[in-house]
């Protein structure tokens, strides 16, 4: 089989964003098991930098042990961007017009699409990921029958746009972390000619968490409720502080409960409870496992999440999780497994933790069928053949 290019906007080894780490994991095992493939990108840093600054060389390097070519972005019109994304984030209607200027005027890079039509024929495929950029857009056009796509996708405005409707049925392929990101896809776009499949993501387990060691490092013996992710309202991080501080006002006789957060980003956090939020930033792999071993259940409050590798890290440490029900795909995680509870307002939310609270066997129980959920289907060994078969069937490149 030739080698397979994977497109992303930027790329490092060490760059947050779930899919960046999806990328970085499928393409390590997949070259480990001996697949040959590249990374092909932009020399921007990454997603919070300006996307106009090509802050690496232009060219090929090694990162993490892999090749990485990277491509040098063109000018952008940031203020016309700016004027259209705002328009996308607040709901307000969006003219034929203006995503031609948006796509235009995003991260960009005419020689990665140079690059791609030259070189085509020395590629199985080109997998671009995630959907919604110009060098998956763009990139997409120069050889749509030879690009896949991992869109990431989840129900928000930008899923919407209507130039992507054409641009994606006519590719070779897409693959999906969840069902309801699949039927979400078929909604929104005609791909009954694209080769589908729901693939999940990889998810490391090459790990033992010790919950003790947690409590004594940051010496914390009381129960807690976990989130691990960054710390922004668009994930909702607002409303679980915001229940946590009802949940404590209206449950005084449960007044050990703390909520532990882990990850970067900043959020407001009431003086009243100030002293039972604990705000740990950014920890270490070993810190976030036995973490989750350690507390009562992780939330992910988020109700845009195309797969939710932190549900599946708390699975593999045999704790629950509760989930929103505004997003279809964690919730759905939640059912098939009967691993999870999930809430659609605070009263939920309050019986779902009494729920853990009260039930401390059940609680583990769900734990333990979490864990074996995760191990059956999201083991690097399971995804690394199972996108090996896709990009075989798909590029019909046997060799």
């Amino acid at each position: 089989m030739r080698k397979i290019g994977f497109v992303i906007p930027w790329y490092g080894d060490k760059i947050p964003g779930g899919a960046e780490a999806e990328l970085r994991g499928i393409a390590k095992h997949l070259q480990t098991s001996g697949m040959e493939l590249e990374i092909l990108t932009t020399c921007v840093r990454e997603f919070s930098s300006d996307w106009s600054v090509n802050f690496y060389k232009e060219g090929p390097a090694e990162e993490g042990g892999l090749k990485v070519i990277r491509f040098p972005v063109r000018k952008r019109d940031t203020t016309a961007f700016d004027e259209i994304n705002l328009k996308f984030i607040k709901g307000i209607p969006v003219t034929p017009e203006e995503e031609q200027t948006f796509m235009r005027e995003m991260v960009n890079s005419p020689k990665l699409y140079e690059y791609i039509e030259a070189n085509k024929d020395d590629y199985a495929l080109f997998v671009h990921i995630p959907y919604m950029f110009g060098t998956a857009y763009y990139g997409i056009q120069v050889a749509p029958e030879k690009s896949v796509l991992i869109p990431c996708l989840h129900e928000e405005a930008y899923a919407h746009i209507s130039l992507y409707k054409d641009v994606f049925s006519k590719l070779a392929g897409m693959i999906y972390l969840s069902r309801p990101e699949m039927e979400l896809a078929n909604s929104l776009y005609d791909l009954s000619g694209v080769k589908q499949a729901v693939l999940g993501a990889g998810v490391d387990s090459d790990f033992e968490p010790d919950p003790d060691r947690f409590r004594e490092k940051f010496k914390l013996n009381d129960p807690f409720i976990l989130y691990a992710g960054r710390k922004d309202t668009g994930k909702n991080v607002d409303v679980l502080i915001r229940y946590f501080r009802e949940f404590r006002r209206r449950n005084p006789s449960i007044s050990a409960l703390k909520l532990v957060l882990i990850g970067g980003g900043k959020i407001d956090i009431p003086s009243d409870i100030a002293s039972e939020v604990i705000d740990l930033g950014f920890v270490d792999r070993e810190d976030k496992y036995d973490a989750c071993a350690a507390s009562l259940c992780l939330c992910q409050p988020s109700t845009h999440e195309s797969f939710s590798i932190v549900i599946m890290e708390s699975w593999l440490c045999e704790r629950p999780v509760l989930v929103h029900e505004g997003c279809d795909v964690t919730t759905a995680f939640a059912k098939e497994s009967n691993s999870g509870l999930y809430f659609n307002d605070f009263y939920d939310f309050e019986g779902a933790v009494k729920f853990f609270i009260d039930n401390p066997d059940k609680a583990d129980t769900m734990g333990r069928t979490g864990r074996q959920y995760v191990l059956e289907r999201f083991t690097w060994d399971v995804i690394k053949d199972k996108f090996t078969k896709f990009f075989k069937e798909a590029s019909h490149d046997e060799d």
